[in-house]
């Protein structure tokens, strides 16, 4: 049985949908080891989203979105969790070779 979304209604559609969108441009093949150097360079585990929001990466990696980190925060409890879930699932996904590569990041400890 594979994971499945909850089926939560996302209530502020346009930030959520920005902040979505971003992060499918960062986790495409094309800028994905961009992010990943970045983190890499700040010392931040990939799965600390909170941190990754904090440190602006996002934006150093895609120029189409400005203010991730306010655009999460405008978002309500349950849209912030939707998109946690989502970035979570995102870095899972990522090319099992980046991952080897970049084995720091993925670490829990």
């Amino acid at each position: 049985m594979g994971f499945e979304q909850a089926g939560i209604k996302v209530q502020k559609e346009k930030e959520f949908g920005q902040l979505k969108e971003s992060l499918l441009r960062i986790f495409a093949a094309a800028k994905i080891e961009d992010f990943l150097k970045q983190l890499s360079k700040k010392g931040i585990r990939i799965r600390d989203f909170d941190l990754v929001l904090a440190s602006g990466a996002l934006e150093q990696v895609d120029d189409q979105v400005t203010g991730a980190r306010k655009l999460y925060e405008s978002l309500s409890v349950a849209d912030q969790g939707l998109i946690r879930e989502f970035y979570l699932l995102k870095i899972e996904e990522v090319d099992p070779g980046l991952r080897t590569k970049y084995q720091k990041l993925y670490r829990y400890y």
